[in-house]
């Protein structure tokens, strides 16, 4: 599906788990001051419970401006932040840890998805409030911001999200550079007139700038949003393996620069206490890469249409409560099955692996074995 109105550049969720294992690392000790806080949670209401200590973290991107030099912008050909006043959100991913702290999925979210936007008060009219209607869940960000977003997906999902985190431009840019660049791979040239990214069919390691005209990158294909939410999970991936494999997380000057490289555009939710956070770096220190699964969420129509909305995507709502139980649950997205007593010999004890949902792990998006 082909968006009818200009981009708008989501760049920062690529990074956003290697974010949520800077954050806990440092405490937010020396900069927790710089950091934006916001009340996201206060004016909810009721809202689902949370069956296990798993965690839910949404991560969104934003598009604004601040930070950015002027030479950065002239590079990314985009306005000012008084050209581009506020900040908009067209993709936002769920990131799900496992209650063992030992797994970790990331799911996208397309920006045209079809939900009901909840109840709410008017951003323009203060007193007037807004009945519940469908409509496309950026335009619940748009409205209403993190809370309205947040009680969206509630909503639509069943899982209590904990913890938000929403990243701009600068922080992203400054955090690829601070890491050295991230190598990623495509299998054919990219010439996107949309995000200006010229690339040869090959790999590369591209700095902040070009990272986030990759992750932007929507043109080229005729994939639109799908494709380039694969490669967001694909760069995604190739941060993981990146920080994992070089020990960013366990050097102390290395996520120091990582850390300061992303103050400046970041907001968190404002129950995300540096406690917490040191918590969980001690139990997510060994995650690997490896061990982070990512996936879209099941769709049934990419090219629909509603009334009074326009052109939308439609969930697999059979497949997508599937995987909502199982997040809920804590359960594996993947089954091993084995094979029943009366199976042949020539299956006789070969479990077979069953993947629904068409998960990848970070290792499998890697230049090696991208599909």
């Amino acid at each position: 599906m082909r968006a009818t109105r200009p981009i708008r550049i989501i760049t920062s969720l690529s990074l956003g788990i290697v974010a949520l294992s800077a954050f806990s690392w440092l405490g937010l000790g020396q900069v927790s001051g710089a950091i934006e806080r916001v009340d996201v949670f206060g004016s909810l209401g009721d809202r689902p419970e949370r069956p296990s200590s798993a965690l839910n973290y949404l991560l969104v991107g934003s598009d604004t401006r601040e930070g950015l030099t002027k030479e950065q912008s002239k590079l990314l050909r985009v306005g000012t932040t008084k050209a581009a006043a506020g900040a908009r959100s067209d993709t936002m991913l769920l990131v799900h840890i496992s209650k063992a702290r030992d797994k970790a999925t990331i799911i996208s979210i397309p920006r045209d998805s079809l939900v009901t936007i909840p109840e709410h008060q008017s951003s323009i009219y203060k007193e007037r409030t807004v009945a519940a209607a469908p409509g496309k869940i950026n335009s619940a960000f748009a409205w209403g911001g993190a809370p309205l977003l947040i009680k969206t997906l509630e909503n639509e999902t069943g899982l209590r999200i904990d913890h938000y985190i929403e990243i701009g431009f600068a922080g992203f840019a400054g955090m690829v550079d601070s890491l050295g660049g991230i190598e990623i791979c495509t299998k054919r040239d990219i010439n996107d007139s949309k995000s200006h990214l010229v690339l040869s069919a090959g790999v590369h390691t591209l700095d902040g700038i070009e990272s986030l005209k990759y992750v932007r990158t929507r043109e080229f294909d005729g994939m639109g949003d799908l494709g380039r939410m694969q490669r967001q999970q694909q760069f995604m991936s190739a941060v993981l393996r990146k920080v994992t494999s070089t020990g960013v997380l366990l050097n102390p000057v290395k996520l120091v620069n990582f850390f300061n490289a992303a103050i400046a555009t970041v907001k968190t939710d404002s129950q995300l206490d540096s406690s917490d956070l040191l918590t969980l770096a001690k139990q997510l220190k060994n995650l690997s890469a490896s061990k982070v699964r990512t996936l879209t969420i099941p769709l049934d129509n990419t090219n629909a249409r509603a009334a009074g909305v326009g052109s939308v995507v439609t969930w697999d709502r059979e497949l997508a409560l599937d995987l909502f139980n199982r997040l809920r649950e804590d359960l594996p997205l993947v089954d091993e099955v084995t094979p029943s007593p009366s199976a042949s010999a020539s299956t006789s004890g070969q479990a077979r692996i069953v993947d629904k949902f068409k998960t990848r792990t970070a290792d499998e998006n890697s230049c090696g074995v991208l599909k």
